[in-house]
């Protein structure tokens, strides 16, 4: 459930069975966010809201609704152009190094650029999209190397290497970018 706040703009409303209280966070997205027990009311959810506003803005950095509005924004373009180039780019990197992974999906992460999991799913997040092309490649490969080795083993870096022979330029310089809209 979304309540429309003037201060605050959008507040998110999470509904949970494991809420006793009513807790407030900041999303990803900058957003005010409420955890609520279950059956709590839009009306409670409001009247909870206004009664702690003062204590909301002097704990938590809520982002100003302007720029919680430009960020929707931005992530929906990096979404599309996302969607038009990163499977394709992973799956050239697949066929040409012999690969084979069962899904790949596209995330929104504020802390990481791409993750594999045990079950084959490689996940890549919009923001290489922000990022040069070579730095966008070397973390492609760095999650494909994860189908054969899920550590950073020697072994691991050794199979990044051999696809990326300036892999250790490019995770240098990827530390100068976040993957955070």
């Amino acid at each position: 459930m979304i309540i429309k706040d003037e201060e605050f703009g959008e507040v998110i409303v999470r509904h949970s069975r494991m809420v006793r209280g009513i807790k407030f966070s900041i999303s990803t997205s900058g957003r005010l966010a409420m955890s609520v027990p279950t059956h709590t009311s839009q009306f409670l959810a409001k009247r909870f809201l206004n009664s702690n506003r003062k204590n909301i803005r002097e704990k938590l950095p809520i982002k100003d609704p302007k720029e919680q509005k430009a960020r929707d924004y931005q992530k929906k373009v990096l979404m599309k152009r996302a969607r038009g180039y990163l499977p394709y780019r992973l799956e050239y990197f697949a066929k040409l190094y012999g690969y084979s992974y069962e899904k790949c999906r596209l995330s929104h992460a504020n802390t990481r650029w791409g993750s594999c999991s045990s079950n084959r799913t490689i996940s890549l997040n919009i923001g290489l999209m922000k990022i040069p092309e070579a730095l966008r490649d070397y973390v492609i490969l760095h999650e494909l190397a994860h189908l054969n080795h899920m550590d950073h083993s020697k072994d691991f870096w050794a199979e990044v290497g051999s696809h990326d022979k300036n892999y250790k330029t490019h995770e240098r310089h990827l530390k100068q970018f976040s993957p955070g809209l």
